[in-house]
């Protein structure tokens, strides 16, 4: 029944842990997608007290499936929901393997101040002290809420607010799993209270330059990782393999091993551009004198999963390296 006192949201399903199960209630790995988004609602009853939902299933896989497909079609539903002027915010369902990922995506092409929040679990629904029903209730609890707007894609786990462009999966198997080390969460939700603390300075949402309406694919770009004994070959096979864009996950502050360096000139000569980003997991990666010369961009706070998102969106604009350091420089 329509409440009209309580805010609209929609639920969008993809899929992941929090909709799994598994064989018994102490397994916590090995399991599969077994749940829809509507029996995802049904299980947290308590949820008819925060909003009217409705809910739409965009897909349902493991997060590690998703393709570039998937996130356009995702971007397109959620824009489409926040048109609607009866609609207070959407809250996505997702797994956390890729969660960052996404969020990040859905950062820069949604085109709303309106509340997104994503949610996920780190433990199937079938476990003991199952941290789905609890993540999902906060999810919805905070897209209902007007502090929630303007600050960008949400990402709602363990009671903590983050932000889309900051965090990131930090353990594999830890319930308190995300983290966001050099700028900390954005807010909590504490006994059935939202707090907001901080907002995200980077360009987000309705400031970006990136409209995906209508696109159908996005420019290939590829990750390649950094280490001692590198070789160029992995550079020559993605360029050989039609890349538009490869991040690399250098060492330390984007430093490059001498072979890469090689295959940054091949990329070059290919037309291929190049992001330096680092394999550490927190901290910036500062500009350098040689990246004009090498024609590198580097990759700010942006983590090479995250350098990915953008690069493809970027490409997607120009092929103009001074531009795409902008973005990098701002988003």
């Amino acid at each position: 029944m329509h409440n009209p006192d309580l805010p609209n949201i929609v639920l969008l399903g993809t899929g992941g842990t929090i909709a799994a199960t598994a064989d018994s209630a102490t397994i916590l790995a090995d399991y599969s997608v077994t749940q829809g988004v509507d029996s995802l609602l049904t299980a947290v009853p308590e949820i008819a007290s925060l909003a009217n939902i409705r809910c739409r299933q965009v897909f349902n896989v493991e997060s590690h499936a998703i393709t570039n497909s998937m996130l356009l079609k995702l971007a397109a539903r959620v824009n489409k929901e926040l048109a609607d002027s009866a609609v207070d915010g959407v809250v996505v369902t997702h797994g956390t393997d890729t969660l960052e990922e996404t969020a990040y995506f859905l950062n820069l092409t949604v085109k709303s101040s309106k509340p997104v929040v994503i949610v996920g679990a780190m433990r199937p629904g079938s476990a003991l002290s199952a941290d789905g029903p609890l993540n999902l209730y906060n999810a919805v609890l905070l897209a209902g809420r007007p502090q929630a707007a303007g600050h960008g894609v949400l990402v709602m786990l363990n009671d903590k607010v983050g932000a889309a462009r900051f965090i990131s999966k930090a353990s594999t198997s830890q319930v308190d799993a995300f983290r966001s080390y050099d700028q900390g969460h954005i807010g909590q939700v504490h006994n059935g209270r939202v707090h907001i603390f901080q907002t995200p300075a980077p360009l987000h949402t309705t400031g970006t330059d990136f409209n995906v309406a209508g696109v159908k694919s996005l420019p290939w770009v590829d990750i390649i990782y950094d280490h001692q004994n590198a070789g160029a070959h992995l550079y020559e096979a993605s360029i050989h393999a039609g890349a538009r864009g490869i991040v690399i996950a250098a060492t330390g502050n984007g430093s490059l091993s001498p072979q890469v360096r090689k295959g940054i000139k091949m990329a070059a000569r290919g037309k291929v551009l190049c992001v330096r980003s680092s394999r550490v997991g927190s901290g910036v990666v500062s500009s350098s004198a040689s990246d004009s010369k090498l024609g590198l961009i580097s990759s700010n706070s942006l983590n090479p999963q995250k350098a990915r998102i953008l690069l493809m969106l970027a490409l997607g604009n120009t092929s103009d390296r001074e531009k795409i350091q902008s973005y990098f420089d701002r988003c």
